[in-house]
């Protein structure tokens, strides 16, 4: 039997649109789908009519196992080697960050429409905190495997890139947090971004144009921009429009825990501090401020697997104290 995406046994995570009742579209990488059933055999469904020939990928992992890496299709069938009860999740990994995935018609979207299978099965809620990151082509993982692995041109950017292998994955993997995530190549606080992204604050309330947000409030929220807006602007500017953003999360979080990182290219990393330290004075906050200046080596501006492993392990340890101390 088919089971459209709303059902019972199906459970969205990050900045889906819901608003139509026959599929749930993101384009932001991150976000993912679970489904449970019961049987050997369940085919997830996708409408992929505006996709580009150049289909975006998606990790597919059954029951908690290895993850196995898929370009997005109408149909991707799941087999198991038994009857019993199976928990699938598809996570938005990759695609090219210049294609379309803000005005219409989307080219760089999921859109998932349901699953065909023997017997759904209502999937257990989530219940871990969530974390919410907001940031760039790093948050998004671009060019974590770079050449030799597969040549640097945009046919194998699919391959090239992948959200889970970030930093942000990472620490919410190691935290025992559901992430969110909202990143885009190319996108700053003082600039729009590839694809026609707008600058962040202007983006943050939306899915993408026309779509807003309506996930539920975050527990954690973590902010990484500054690597676009260098050389670009004074800083002042730039510190402008971080703590712009930082008003809106704060909207959109009230209860919670926002941590900024400054760029991890050095960008902008002491002003940024300055604002953040004069922001909590002024209005009683407690905006938490790392400054990452230093971690990783700033070039390549994007890390590889290894520079978002090394921030990831700076990071971890620090979070997880700040969560503790609440």
């Amino acid at each position: 039997m088919f089971v459209p995406y709303r059902h019972e046994s199906i459970r969205l995570t990050g900045r889906w649109d819901v608003r139509d009742e026959t599929e749930a579209v993101c384009t932001a990488t991150g976000s993912y789908l679970d489904f449970c059933f019961e049987g050997k055999m369940a085919v997830a469904r996708f409408n992929t009519l505006t996709n580009d020939d150049i289909r975006l990928h998606l990790w597919i992992r059954v029951d908690g196992g290895v993850m196995t890496e898929a370009p997005i299709d109408q149909a991707l069938r799941i087999i198991c080697p038994d009857d019993g009860i199976h928990t699938v999740r598809i996570i938005y990994k990759s695609g090219q960050e210049a294609t379309a995935r803000w005005y219409a018609p989307l080219r760089g979207k999921v859109s998932f429409l349901g699953v065909k299978c023997e017997k759904p099965v209502a999937i257990a809620p989530d219940t871990r905190r969530t974390i919410e990151f907001i940031g760039d082509s790093i948050t998004e993982g671009v060019l974590v495997d770079n050449a030799p692995f597969y040549e640097n041109d945009l046919l194998n950017r699919p391959y090239q890139d992948d959200v889970c292998a970030t930093y942000a994955w990472r620490t919410a993997e190691a935290l025992d947090l559901r992430p969110i995530f909202m990143g885009y190549g190319a996108v700053g606080l003082t600039k729009s971004g590839s694809g026609k992204v707008p600058p962040a604050a202007l983006a943050y309330p939306y899915n993408f144009d026309g779509s807003p947000i309506t996930h539920a409030p975050s527990d954690v929220v973590v902010i990484n921009h500054g690597a676009n807006d260098r050389g670009r602007n004074d800083p002042v500017l730039y510190c402008e429009k971080y703590l712009e953003l930082v008003r809106l999360t704060r909207a959109k979080n009230p209860d919670a825990l926002i941590v900024a990182l400054s760029a991890f290219c050095g960008a902008y990393h002491e002003e940024l501090g300055a604002a953040i330290a004069e922001y909590n004075r002024q209005n009683d906050a407690n905006l938490r401020y790392i400054d990452t200046f230093g971690w990783i080596s700033p070039d390549p501006l994007h890390p590889t697997r290894e520079g978002h492993a090394e921030v990831a392990r700076r990071l971890i340890p620090i979070l997880g104290k700040m969560l503790q101390e609440g």
